[in-house]
């Protein structure tokens, strides 16, 4: 028996606890409400590092529940943050995980990107990988940041 009884709604929240449940186990990055702040947190630090017309191709990528996390609080205008520093990254993330979060901001950020790398669209994922800084590239998997190489001629 479905939750919701709307299909569309069920779909999005197994796919959601899924992305949780990946990031909790599989990522080691605690329990779900970990892999949620973490999530959230990574996602927004890279929406805001993305123009408004690469955060909204992205985010039609991904599932409709996650898209909403994506989503929230989001200030297109004031996007996107131009710093090419992995440290102003990771600062950013730090800024939406609760004190004392299990694993450092560099370990969430990589797992909430596997996650992504493994889930969306492999093809549509490099396109992000590729207009990223260098530095920020380093979080990715390896196949990402390879194939977006490739994109740009690297």
């Amino acid at each position: 028996m479905s939750e919701t009884q709307v299909s569309a709604l069920d779909h999005t929240i197994q796919q959601t606890n899924a992305w949780l449940k990946a990031l909790a186990e599989e990522h080691r990055l605690g329990n779900r409400p970990h892999a949620y702040s973490a999530l959230r947190a990574v996602l927004h630090a890279l929406r805001d590092r993305l123009t408004p017309e690469q955060a909204v191709h992205l985010g039609a990528q991904l599932p409709l529940l996650v898209r909403g996390i994506y989503y929230a609080g989001w200030r297109p205008a004031g996007t996107p943050d131009v710093s090419r520093r992995l440290d102003d990254f990771e600062a950013r993330i730090a800024q939406e995980l609760p004190y004392n979060f299990p694993v450092d901001t560099a370990t969430a950020a990589r797992a909430v990107f596997a996650v992504i790398w493994r889930e969306i669209d492999f093809n549509e994922t490099a396109k992000v990988v590729s207009d990223l800084p260098t530095p920020l590239r380093e979080l990715w998997p390896e196949e990402a940041r390879s194939l977006a190489a490739a994109r740009t001629g690297e």
